[in-house]
């Protein structure tokens, strides 16, 4: 009997410690807020990845199905419930956006020639580099088309102007890859560009269908962008830290 009662309390003090770490964890948080919202988006994403040419889903559902935390199109969702927002564009917003992040990574594997992503083959490895570039593209005229059908210009030009940031600030890293020289000002320029303006345009669209006028918007913005600078300042210190089997992905 006493050992019975030492593994029950065993058993209950497990399972309160999982319970207070899912509490505390930010992005189970996030998880749990958007749950419903999340499933239509996934069930969007595998729509409008699909293409009678058979190698485009296969090749971008490699990448999609390999365990991202989906954290861009859930602070598009998680910032239209703060808003209150009743309608339902922001499903295909979270998806538009989730669609570019994924188009930069297949064509950031290519360009950094990267042998794993999320802990498995990167798809330019599997298939090559031409039909990965490809798919990346399918990927970006898939956004394009969601966003579109928002009927909202302001939402356009946003995620449109930040697509051509994100590429700027991937050209402007290739000129200060492995230079330890680049002075604080440069590097944060490099990750703003090519990681903070999603972070940024992901929330600030919520705001936009929401209709809550541009201080809102723009709140939402500097939220997102600094969120965005912080999460690529912690990734790139794990660069140097972690080993690339505990990562998932190649470092450097």
């Amino acid at each position: 009997n006493s050992n019975r009662v030492t593994m029950s309390s065993n058993v209950v003090s497990i399972s309160e410690r999982r319970n207070a770490d899912a509490a505390t964890n930010p992005i189970k948080t996030l998880q749990t807020l958007v749950s419903d919202d999340m499933g239509l988006v996934n069930e969007l994403i595998l729509d409008r990845m699909q293409s009678p040419v058979a190698l485009i889903p296969e090749l971008a559902g490699h990448l999609i199905s390999s365990g991202g935390k989906r954290l861009r199109p859930m602070l598009t969702l998680a910032s239209a419930q703060l808003l209150g927002y009743q309608g339902k564009r922001h499903i295909g917003l979270a998806t538009a956006v989730e669609f570019i992040h994924t188009a930069t990574l297949l064509h950031d594997d290519v360009v950094d020639e990267s042998n794993m992503r999320r802990g498995k083959k990167t798809a330019n490895l599997i298939w090559g580099n031409q039909p990965t570039v490809l798919v990346g593209d399918f990927l970006f005229s898939r956004a394009f088309e969601l966003m579109v059908e928002s009927d909202s210009l302001r939402v356009l030009k946003i995620l449109s102007s930040t697509s051509a940031i994100i590429t700027e600030g991937e050209v402007l890293q290739l000129t200060t890859a492995n230079d330890l020289t680049t002075p604080e000002e440069k590097y944060l320029e490099v990750i703003t560009a090519k990681t903070a303006v999603l972070f940024a345009a992901a929330c600030e669209v919520a705001g936009v269908v929401s209709e809550q006028g541009r201080k809102v918007e723009e709140a939402l913005d500097a939220y997102g962008k600094y969120l965005g600078i912080a999460f690529q300042l912690v990734d790139d210190t794990l660069d140097y830290s972690a080993k690339q089997a505990t990562l998932g992905k190649e470092i450097g």
